[in-house]
């Protein structure tokens, strides 16, 4: 049932137009505005679902502006459904301004999920890490571009990008850069759409993979790079071989364990093992 002076936040499909669910249509065709990225585009997907609506735009661009339209209409009684070209709105789209203008305002916002490239490619890349970090865009100019995957390289888990097709070849020649030849990389290009492609192999292999095709560098990219690789635990660090060192020379073994592990966070019975060994060779 449709709520009056309701903003409803639709998920819309990110390529094959039947990918929208019965609940978000119900809600196109029932609200009183739907403000949407560009009006030629959500036109032809509710025309595809015999949908007439009232459009308003809503883009970056104006997205500030649009929003006290939309509160009116919210003050007025009315309901308003926000859509964006593809997918869900405010994920790497516009849509977090005006739901957060519209929440201090005390309006309700209702989310319709459906549709999302970053978890659409994730769960046909085959990860069994289950933890991911969602980025999105990175800069489009190659210094910053750098900087920002710079501070990635040390994350433990799956890191999902988008990129746009012009950029496609040198932001994995940036990545090859940064985080060397073997780290994995999935390329999901065109996802739901004719063309759809799921490929993986380390950074040196998807390059080599881009370049030998022009079609491949060609639509709307998800990139899913593997985490770096935790250091081995079962090991102790240097340095906490170094802290106990130090305190056997001045404390009873014992104590010196204890003191080691509060200090390292290492495990202390691998700390006391390592320090049996140290006084046999004394």
């Amino acid at each position: 049932m449709l709520e009056k002076s309701t903003l409803y936040v639709v998920a819309t499909p990110i390529g094959n137009l039947s990918d929208i669910s019965l609940r978000a249509l119900d809600i196109l065709a029932k609200v009183n505005m739907v403000a949407a990225e560009h009006i030629q585009n959500s036109k032809h997907l509710l025309a595809a679902h015999g949908i007439a609506a009232k459009l308003i735009s809503l883009h970056q661009h104006n997205e500030s502006v649009v929003t006290d339209k939309i509160i009116a209409l919210l003050a007025a009684g009315e309901s308003v459904a926000l859509v964006t070209d593809a997918g869900t709105p405010g994920i790497s789209d516009p849509g977090a301004i005006v739901v957060n203008q519209v929440r201090q305002q005390g309006y309700t916002v209702v989310p319709i999920p459906g549709a999302n490239a970053a978890v659409c490619a994730f769960s046909a890349a085959g990860i069994s890490d289950p933890h991911f970090l969602f980025y999105g865009f990175l800069p489009a100019k190659t210094g910053l571009r750098k900087r920002e995957l710079i501070a990635c390289r040390s994350l433990p888990y799956t890191v999902i990008f988008y990129e746009a097709p012009h950029r496609i070849l040198e932001c994995v020649e940036d990545m090859l850069d940064i985080f060397g030849p073997l780290r994995r990389l999935t390329i999901a290009r065109e996802l739901t759409k004719l063309f759809e492609t799921i490929h993986a192999g380390t950074l040196q292999e998807m390059m080599i993979w881009l370049q030998a095709d022009a079609m491949r560098k060609k639509g709307e990219f998800v990139l899913l790079l593997s985490g770096a690789e935790l250091p081995d635990k079962s090991e102790l660090t240097a340095q906490a071989k170094h802290t106990l060192c130090c305190l056997l020379a001045e404390l009873p073994l014992k104590q010196a364990v204890k003191l080691s592990a509060e200090i390292s966070g290492e495990n202390k019975n691998k700390l006391y093992q390592l320090a049996l060994e140290l006084k046999a060779t004394e």
